[in-house]
């Protein structure tokens, strides 16, 4: 089994957290991390989405996310941000290390540059459309999938 976390940085929505948790159980994520202001469970919210997973999922709480990168760097995981930026790189070329640690952040906001600066690598997924990005939870899904599975 591959350690694989996922590091939540100020997900404002109980119910993409919840779905964060549930896509975790199904992709066999190692722990959830969760900072900032990202709600925690136990949550009715959380619950409604995550279907359980909130119940099998390993997850903590953090309140400063640069604290938890020192830490996992230090236990040589490779921190990758989930973030639509100019050093970006597209998710399909991205050859992933394990242990690793996905960062996806805030709904409106992202992943600020200060935390963005401490990663080893920055991903991101292609627009096609009007949008400038997908709802966290969905675009979590989609790297998460591509990450586990990548040989």
């Amino acid at each position: 089994m591959k350690d694989f976390y996922v590091i939540c940085d100020n997900i404002r929505s109980l119910e993409n957290i919840g779905s964060i948790f549930r896509t975790s159980d199904a992709l066999g994520v190692s722990k959830i991390y969760l900072c900032g202001i990202s709600g925690k469970p136990p949550h009715h919210k959380i619950s409604k989405t995550a279907l359980g997973a909130e119940e099998t999922i390993p997850f903590e709480h953090y309140r400063q996310v640069g604290r938890l990168i020192v830490k996992l760097k230090k236990e040589k995981v490779q921190i990758v941000a989930l973030e639509q930026d100019e050093k970006a790189v597209d998710y399909r070329k991205f050859k992933p290390k394990f242990p690793l640690a996905l960062i996806v952040g805030n709904e409106v906001d992202g992943i600020s540059q200060k935390v963005l600066k401490k990663c080893d690598k920055i991903i991101q997924l292609p627009m096609s459309g009007q949008k400038e990005s997908l709802n966290v939870s969905v675009a979590f899904g989609v790297a998460g999938y591509y990450i586990i599975n990548k040989k």
